[in-house]
């Protein structure tokens, strides 16, 4: 019953981090991670495809490893964030709501500021 509770929430978890790709104020990050989580202790084969074959198993191994982001993950996110968000700024008219989002963009990008950039090589120096 729990594993395949965690099954549902990995699953669940990994449609919402795609979906975090694209939609703004949606993050995939967490939700990957959530899914790995899962993944990890309900089902190795899920767990294996996650890492190895779906999208964004190069990051999560590198994550994994080093509990840091590889070099140039860091900026793109950066700019994916100010894109969408920028979207989503000029779409929304309401002033408390603009004011909102920019809040909730200055604290993604001050937490995603402080997380680590490690390079393979530095890592085995």
């Amino acid at each position: 019953m729990k594993r395949t509770i965690l099954n549902i929430i990995g699953w669940l978890a990994v449609v919402l981090g795609a979906l975090g790709v694209v939609l703004p104020l949606l993050p995939a990050t967490p939700f990957i991670l959530l899914a790995a989580w899962c993944f990890s202790r309900s089902s190795p084969r899920f767990h294996a495809w996650l890492l190895y074959r779906s999208w964004f198993g190069g990051y999560l191994r590198h994550w994994q490893n080093h509990r840091a982001m590889p070099p140039g993950a860091k900026p793109r996110a950066i700019a994916m964030m100010l894109v969408t968000f920028a979207f989503s700024l000029w779409m929304v008219k309401i002033l408390w709501v603009r004011i909102l989002l920019l809040l909730i963009l200055a604290a993604l990008l001050l937490w995603l500021w402080r997380i680590p950039v490690v390079d393979t090589k530095q890592q085995k120096e």
